[in-house]
């Protein structure tokens, strides 16, 4: 199973967005399963709900400074190095999907609006949108980590 379908699986499973992204590349570079799921819970959904930045692209701006981040005793390079990955994410993500912003991205839906929610659900936003989004940041990140 590639990247892409493992991160849908996770999503699918009740998982946020950016748990789903996250947690297939921290796998792979020293994290465990849980230890990636909790620390990027409080991402999905816009950060904690909030609808602001998608959490997909959250969880692939965590991996990205998980493999390239700058860490104690290194140099500058290594945070302008992040920075630049960070940029072409958002760059491509809008690219492709219009906005970084969850709730545009959820056709201007609020989830913590009851009625807004039954709608995302009704038209099935979560399958249609998110899943696309989870599945964008995923490919991009993968190409932005080799």
């Amino acid at each position: 199973m590639d990247k892409q379908q493992q991160a849908i699986c996770y999503f699918r499973d009740h998982f946020n967005c950016a748990q789903a992204v996250f947690t297939v590349f921290g796998k792979e570079n020293g994290l465990t399963e849980d230890q990636c799921l909790k620390v990027a819970c409080g991402f999905g959904a816009g950060i904690g709900r909030q609808q602001n930045i998608c959490g997909a692209l959250s969880g692939a701006v965590m991996a990205i400074g998980l493999k390239y981040g700058k860490a104690a005793g290194d140099g500058e390079e290594k945070k302008s190095d992040t920075y630049s990955r960070t940029r072409e994410l958002f760059k491509e993500f809008t690219g492709l999907n219009g906005s970084s912003c969850c709730r545009e991205l959820l056709n201007g839906f609020d989830i913590n609006n009851p009625a807004d929610y039954e709608e995302i659900i009704r038209l099935k936003l979560f399958q249609i949108n998110c899943e696309k989004y989870v599945n964008d940041a995923v490919l991009i990140t993968e190409k932005l980590l080799k």
